[in-house]
C-alpha cells in the first residue's frame, strides 16, 4: 500500500541533507553565485544583421547600465534547428554574468533580454544559468 507521507519525509530529508553539504562544501569566503550565459542572435530576418555599432550601442545602452560590476561579451558562431526544421547557422554574442544571487537580479537579466528581442526584432534569447561559488 502507497504510503505518501513516507515519499514526501523522505524528499524532505534528502533536500535539507543536500543543502547542509553544499554548505558544508562551499569554499571559505565566497557567497552563492550564479554564472548566466545570454545568447544574443545577430541575424534579424533573412536580410539584416545586428551590427557591431548597433550591438555596442545596446551595450552601453542598456547592458552596463543593467549590470555595472561587470560582464564578459565575446562573438560566437552557432546554429539552431527551426521549428520548420531547417538547419539555422547565425552569428551571436555571449555575454556571461558571474553575481552574488539577489532578488533584483532576475529583473535585472529579464530587462536585458527583453530589451534586445525588441530592439532587433528578436525570438529569443537563450539563457543558461548555472550555480556557483564567487567572491569578488
Amino acid at each position: 500500500m502507497p504510503r505518501p507521507w513516507l515519499r514526501a519525509w523522505t524528499i524532505a530529508l534528502t533536500a535539507a541533507g543536500t543543502a547542509a553539504c553544499v554548505q558544508a562544501n562551499r569554499p571559505a569566503g565566497l557567497k552563492a553565485a550564479h554564472v548566466e550565459r545570454l545568447y544574443f542572435g545577430r541575424n534579424i530576418g533573412d536580410t539584416a544583421i545586428v551590427s557591431d555599432s548597433a550591438w555596442n550601442g545596446f551595450v552601453r545602452a542598456v547592458l552596463t547600465p543593467a549590470f555595472p560590476e561587470g560582464a564578459t561579451v565575446w562573438d560566437a558562431a552557432g546554429q539552431w534547428r527551426a521549428p520548420n526544421g531547417q538547419l539555422v547557422r547565425e552569428r551571436s554574442f555571449v555575454v556571461e554574468l558571474v553575481h552574488i544571487v539577489t532578488p533584483d537580479v532576475e529583473a535585472r537579466v529579464q530587462h536585458v533580454m527583453a530589451d534586445y528581442k525588441t530592439r532587433f526584432a528578436q525570438q529569443s534569447v537563450l539563457r543558461l544559468v548555472t550555480n556557483a561559488w564567487a567572491g569578488f
